[in-house]
């Protein structure tokens, strides 16, 4: 997830040159890099562990070609409602370009430049730059600890057109129409203000370039049975999204912020992820239980007195009765977007 809560997203970041520019020439993977070693200090929010100072402000899959150093600015984050619990995580390395991202890939050419905004553990960044194998691809998240993940991603499956880097949606630091493609999946719907950030999306996309976002949204999410507990959850789950910022009902709104960022030619489409099989209902349901109790929702939600460790492990179980059911079936709607600049 990447935001700005600072009012000018000025912190120092330091970078190597050469891995700085986006369009680098190619060349064969070498060992990925951890680069940047000072600067990030998150402020701890009440109930969450400190953030230590000194985190990674970039990651990248290319050799350095420089010595020299450079500072740049460098993002701050705002609050991340899920945060990065082993439960969230785990629903993130899930996804692909595939289940995730369908409506943009017919538009993929294999030259494409592109930009992956919070682009998480990277696993559907991969699969895109694996889409453009003559181009280049850039994933960016506000949470350095997570780009670890899309790092080792990304070496594992030998993908050598793709780099890493710590990024604030609201200032990103790429030069206007770097790119031809910018993607963000999962992102607005955590944002307090998505048209903003639509907006700089749409500065580093090049004139005829493409937008592509997808967003679930809770609102509209279905399921069955309807195991007490489990719409008192859909209630607490918006009531912190939006104490913290959020619009958990975003699907429904995509086409409204993209007109309001300027996009005049815009292509609206839905689609859903569906977790009915066994294997599908323990992941969900387990996934959901344990954020309810161990991540930073839990937390907020005690934070904000909108419920006690009590009424949250009552919740947990209620996820825990409704994957039990044989005959279960969870619905995720999704509005998703194709806008041309």
């Amino acid at each position: 997830m990447i935001a700005d809560t600072s009012g000018n997203g000025v912190l120092p970041r330091y970078e190597r040159s050469g891995l700085a520019q986006i369009f680098l020439p190619r060349s064969p993977l070498s060992v990925c890099a951890w680069l940047g070693l000072f600067g990030l200090c998150r402020q701890a929010t009440a109930g969450s562990r400190q953030q230590a100072a000194g985190r990674a402000h970039l990651f990248a899959c290319r050799p350095a070609r420089h010595d020299d150093w450079r500072m740049l600015p460098g993002p701050s984050e705002q609050s991340y409602i899920h945060g990065y619990h082993d439960s969230v995580l785990r629903s993130h390395r899930r996804r692909t370009a595939q289940n995730s991202a369908a409506h943009l890939l017919a538009h993929l050419d294999p030259t494409s430049r592109l930009l992956d905004v919070g682009c998480g553990p990277g696993t559907i960044t991969v699969d895109l730059a694996a889409r453009c194998p003559a181009g280049e691809v850039v994933g960016v998240d506000a949470a350095a600890e997570v780009l670890e993940e899309a790092v080792a991603e990304a070496r594992s499956r030998e993908c050598d057109n793709v780099t890493f880097e710590v990024g604030d949606v609201y200032h990103l630091r790429f030069a206007d129409g770097a790119f031809d493609v910018v993607h963000a999946h999962q992102v607005l719907q955590h944002l307090s203000d998505p048209v903003a950030a639509l907006v700089e999306m749409r500065r580093v996309c090049r004139p005829g370039g493409l937008v592509a976002v997808r967003d679930a949204d809770y609102g509209a999410m279905f399921w069955f049975p309807d195991v007490p507990g489990m719409e008192e959850w859909r209630t607490l789950y918006r009531r912190v999204a939006r104490a913290a910022g959020g619009e958990p009902d975003a699907g429904r709104r995509l086409l409204s912020w993209a007109r309001a960022a300027g996009f005049a030619e815009v292509a609206a489409s839905a689609s859903a992820w569906c977790f009915a099989t066994l294997e599908e209902r323990n992941w969900w349901a387990g996934l959901w239980a344990e954020r309810l109790t161990s991540s930073r929702l839990a937390e907020q939600a005690i934070g904000l007195e909108i419920a006690d460790t009590n009424a949250l492990e009552g919740l947990a179980d209620a996820w825990r009765a409704w994957g039990a059911y044989d005959d279960a079936c969870f619905v995720v709607p999704h509005g998703e977007l194709i806008c041309t600049n």
